[in-house]
């Protein structure tokens, strides 16, 4: 089995907090990767890691619910511009001490949602599934057509 499809059997069964979890896993290691490639002077590489570090907190800023989660929500959402300003100055000034610092921070938070993994009452109050109700009905062909491609209505 290969580590990509481990990894998506290890997801399939996990809850939204362990979701969660893991993307802010995914952010730190493309943090770290941003690193290396400032070690490297590897400038492709490290604007690709900070990519996709800047999407991960989109996408998670992307699903809060402030109509529920109230302060929480809006403290994230803080938090969430916060991490997205720090990485792209990291970026900009090819610094390894504010990228080390983004990954304190997101180490710090991810801390917490492991804390909020262990109460059983989570799990029954943070949906299962992230994608908002409208991505649930958009055809997945429609959402990764390259650009000026026709997109297909079936899948495979």
């Amino acid at each position: 089995m290969s580590e990509t499809s481990y990894q998506q059997q290890a997801l399939a069964g996990a809850t939204g907090v362990e979701l969660i979890i893991a993307l802010y896993d995914g952010a730190i290691r493309f943090l770290y990767r941003a690193m290396q490639c400032v070690e490297e002077e590897d400038v492709r590489g490290r604007r690709i890691a900070v990519k996709k570090v800047i999407d991960i907190l989109t996408y998670l800023q992307a699903r809060l619910r402030p109509d529920l989660g109230g302060p929480v929500a809006a403290s994230l959402a803080d938090f969430y511009a916060t991490m997205f300003t720090m990485t792209l100055e990291a970026s900009h000034l090819e610094s390894k001490e504010q990228f080390e610092e983004v990954i304190g921070f997101v180490r710090n938070v991810r801390e917490a949602w492991v804390v909020v993994a262990r109460d059983p009452e989570a799990g029954r109050v943070l949906p299962r599934e992230l994608r908002t109700r409208e991505e649930r009905f958009v055809p997945q062909a429609e959402v990764y057509a390259p650009v000026g491609e026709a997109a297909s209505s079936w899948s495979a």
